[in-house]
């Protein structure tokens, strides 16, 4: 080996990178070999990627007791699949008002769950005046409220009590990661999401009480009162400006999961119109009860465009 051999040896300074590949098999070289992969171990090896299997913990105590209210018009093809879930959960009452309703789910409630109560309201009032109606029959410390129309696995309800019993007063779904792009979301979900800005709680997103599941504590029950939750925005409003605990516990898809209906199929349709001015009503509350700008100058367009394309 000549001595400038040696020495273009030692100044090449990719050697050692090399070196490092070839021990770790990523050179070309490497690369085009046929590597064997090892088989699988016997016993108790678990897979890379094993199937997700959720159940229900053994022991599920409550420090408080805790109810649900569920709102129901004409659901007799699921309602049973809703009762059944939250009966695995610890409640001490199960409140169904069936919100004129005129098939068959108040008989199937009566024949196959007779430990629930029923609230029956001739006149169609809306989900929002059932869910208000239906806090009032309870005086339990934790208040869930889910809809007679989507059956949601006890699993992902039992996160919302949990939070509630451990402090936060409004526990809400966290549908972030279920939301499309801003360019294609429709009125609703903006109009959330400028709710939550305005009240300094752009960590929310579209997170409001207009959707379901959600938990509330008896000190939010009883500061706002159940009427207000006929209106969920200014519910939802008054709560923070109360300077209570309102977070997103848990992320339940129930935009890919509803049940279309006349009313809220198509852009502008009755229920969009509904909830929209819901939200006008809940910024006229914020500003009559904290000035016109109640927690700093209103965010402009363009700043919520750049924080938003931030992300």
């Amino acid at each position: 080996m000549s001595r400038t051999y040696r020495k273009g040896r030692r100044d090449d300074r990719s050697r050692g990178i090399r070196r490092v590949q070839r021990r770790h098999g990523t050179t070309t070289m490497m690369d085009s070999r046929r590597v064997r992969k090892p088989a699988p171990r016997r016993g108790k090896m678990t897979e890379a990627n094993p199937l997700e299997v959720r159940a229900l913990p053994g022991d599920m105590l409550l420090r408080g007791t805790a109810a649900a209210v569920v709102s129901a018009c004409n659901e007799e093809s699921t309602i049973g699949g809703v009762l059944s879930e939250l009966e695995k959960l610890p409640l001490t009452d199960i409140i169904v008002v069936l919100n004129g309703c005129t098939d068959g789910t108040r008989s199937i409630v009566a024949k196959h769950h007779p430990g629930v109560t029923l609230v029956s309201v001739p006149t169609r009032l809306g989900h929002d005046v059932g869910r208000a109606v239906g806090a009032r029959m309870t005086q339990a410390e934790i208040v869930l409220f889910v809809d007679g129309d989507l059956p949601i696995p006890a699993f992902d309800l039992l996160p919302f009590l949990y939070a509630v019993d451990q402090g936060t007063d409004v526990a809400l779904n966290d549908l972030s990661r279920h939301l499309p792009p801003y360019f294609r979301q429709d009125s609703v979900t903006r109009c959330k999401g400028f709710l939550n800005r305005v009240l300094r709680r752009p960590d929310l997103g579209a997170s409001s009480l207009t959707a379901v599941p959600h938990a509330l504590s008896r000190r939010s029950l009883e500061l706002l009162g159940p009427a207000m939750l006929a209106v969920p925005p200014k519910a939802h409003a008054m709560a923070i400006l109360h300077g209570m605990k309102v977070t997103a516990v848990h992320a339940v898809d129930v935009i890919g999961t509803n049940r279309k209906r006349t009313i809220n199929i198509g852009k502008g349709n009755a229920m969009e119109q509904l909830i929209v001015g819901d939200h006008a009503e809940a910024l006229a509350a914020v500003f009559q009860v904290a000035g016109a700008f109640p927690l700093g100058p209103v965010p402009t367009r363009a700043d919520v465009a750049k924080g938003r394309n931030a992300r």
